[in-house]
């Protein structure tokens, strides 16, 4: 049952505001000093409580990985943020997410499938064919809203697989390849290799991921390469415009975020017909609210007025348990903003999760 909680700064109570974060919308974004060392800290108790890297080591003797907005700076014998890179003698060793090791699942879903993609892919009509949906058990961000939480238990349990393993799970009826998780950006080496393996053996089948976009641009533009070769999509999760409120959020700063869907938006425009580029955003009660979606959608609008933006209903989960699901009239004006802002395609993506009024 959903309760009044307080705000740890201003007192103010609400229905939309969740103990565990601590503090509301208007501090988050009005008073960011005073109120994210707190909201950090509640982030590293998070963290420890699935035995992961409490935030990305700052050693500045440290091994430096570059393939996230992270930027670890390892110490020797430490793991960086994705609990995936350590520090050998002062040598940067993956102990996951290359060619023959990455922390994994598959499966095969019937399509048309529960895609952010399915209303503009042509995948929506394949009736008879099947999606490869690939799961990777890590991610670079910390969301407190996960959906997908349960890869923090699966980290430990799942064992690796090789990319070769993957490939060879593609059948005449594969349709498309998405990789997700977690998110694939901490095993992208894994996810690059795998599709070119898949590639020889199907041409014509799709590539997609779905993607916080924290990426390096090194690896951002193998993945569009790779995506636009064969026909498939990247889908962006924009989960916040405001800095403050997205660290508060996700633990990470939205600005590589930001910038590669810039960059993906100019390489869409230039060399696709079909839709390259696709955005979403999780309704958050209390949390994303219009003002945020509208930022996000001028934002899409100015780069591409055609770029498909899906607003996900919101259903509690992980640390935000205490918050309502997304209401009908929530999602309703959000759309509004959103084509407001100049946007041609904006989808309410999941409108059976839709809850009473606030």
């Amino acid at each position: 049952m959903v309760k009044e909680a307080e705000c740890k700064r201003c007192g103010k109570t609400s229905k939309l505001l969740s103990e565990n974060l601590g503090f509301c919308l208007d501090c988050i974004r009005g008073f960011p000093d005073e109120v994210l060392p707190s909201i950090r800290e509640f982030h590293r108790k998070t963290r420890e409580d699935f035995g992961l890297p409490v935030v990305p080591p700052r050693d500045p003797d440290g091994v430096r990985c570059r393939m996230c907005v992270n930027e670890c700076q390892i110490p020797g014998g430490e793991m960086g943020y994705c609990g995936l890179r350590t520090n050998r003698g002062g040598k940067l060793v993956n102990l996951a997410g290359t060619h023959e090791r990455a922390v994994v699942q598959w499966y095969h879903d019937p399509l048309p499938t529960n895609c952010v993609a399915d209303w503009v892919c042509p995948g929506s009509r394949q009736y008879g064919y099947k999606n490869l949906a690939v799961f990777y058990g890590a991610c670079t961000f910390n969301c407190l809203f996960c959906q997908n939480w349960h890869y923090r238990e699966l980290f430990s349990k799942m064992g690796t697989r090789s990319a070769q393993e993957l490939a060879d799970s593609v059948d005449d009826r594969t349709f498309c390849i998405c990789y997700f998780g977690g998110d694939p950006t901490p095993q992208l080496v894994h996810a690059l290799r795998a599709s070119e393996l898949a590639l020889k053996k199907a041409e014509d089948i799709r590539i997609c991921f779905e993607t916080n976009g924290s990426m390096s641009l090194a690896f951002l533009k193998k993945m569009a390469s790779i995506s636009l070769k064969s026909g498939g999509c990247i889908k962006f999760d924009l989960k916040a415009w405001d800095e403050s409120l997205h660290i508060a959020l996700t633990g990470a700063t939205n600005k590589r975020t930001l910038a590669n869907f810039r960059s993906l938006a100019k390489f869409g425009r230039e060399k696709s017909r079909s839709p390259f580029l696709i955005a979403s955003t999780l309704l958050i009660p209390g949390y994303i609210d219009e003002k945020e979606v509208r930022r996000i959608a001028q934002f899409i609008s100015a780069l591409d007025p055609e770029i498909p933006y899906s607003l996900l209903g919101f259903y509690p989960h992980f640390y935000m348990r205490d918050l309502p699901t997304t209401s009908v009239s929530h999602a309703r004006v959000c759309q509004e903003a959103a084509l407001a802002a100049g946007l041609k395609q904006v989808r309410i993506a999941n409108p059976h999760l839709l809850g009473e009024e606030y």
